[in-house]
């Protein structure tokens, strides 16, 4: 939606039917009958849609790829919708070594386990995530602002985005120096990136892709 409305043609796909509906209906409330915003059904996995949608000047995928449980294909599969003197945006976990593995088993244990166990497991991530924040609003003498404010900022509320994170599996892990490899090596240029200096998150990268020079010259 925020590409319609800079005037771009936007192709959006999903392999989640709920989400491919949330985005027809955004399409609907605000580009009714938008012949430049075709929404599909489709996974990033499936090499022959991908092979069906052609080539784009800007493809966003940001924080999806390592919930798809091949992320390294995934990031593979989305180089040839970039078209010549396109640019690529990405988002990845950040690989924190053991931290990420404990994370990866929880999630795992997680999405196996029954309902009561699962509100509990996301009460506890509640406190180990929350309580500096929470403790710190109390100081000052304005309990649960931040625990408010997150949810305007992320658009959605704060323990939604708690299930979000608990909830994330299949969940794969990079660091920023192989992703920026892997790209490179496929002749794409880094042109920004945001790293988490260690910590937990998203690193954050922009590449381009150079044009390539003609095959022939005119005579």
């Amino acid at each position: 939606m925020a590409a319609r409305r800079a005037g771009a043609e936007g192709h959006s796909f999903d392999c989640d039917p709920q989400s491919v509906a949330c985005t027809g209906e955004l399409r609907r409330r605000y580009f009714p009958n938008d012949p430049l915003w075709t929404i599909d059904l489709g996974s990033v996995l499936d090499t022959e849609y991908l092979s069906s949608i052609g080539e784009y000047d800007v493809v966003y995928c940001w924080g999806v790829l390592h919930h798809t449980g091949a992320m390294w294909q995934a990031l593979e599969n989305v180089v040839g919708l970039v078209s010549d003197g396109g640019v690529l945006l990405v988002a990845i976990y950040n690989d924190q070594g053991k931290m990420s593995r404990r994370w990866k088993a929880i999630k795992r244990f997680y999405n196996r386990s029954s309902e009561p166990v699962q509100v509990l497991l996301e009460a506890s991530v509640c406190v180990m995530t929350w309580w500096r924040r929470w403790l710190k609003d109390l100081l000052h003498l304005r309990p649960s602002e931040s625990w408010r404010s997150a949810g305007r900022s992320r658009g959605m509320s704060a323990l939604s985005d708690v299930r979000d994170w608990v909830g994330g599996y299949p969940f794969e892990v990079a660091k920023p120096e192989q992703i920026f490899n892997f790209y490179r090596q496929r002749g794409f240029l880094l042109e920004r990136m945001r790293t988490q200096a260690g910590d937990l998150g998203c690193n954050e990268f922009v590449f381009s892709k150079p044009r390539r020079p003609p095959t022939s010259y005119p005579l």
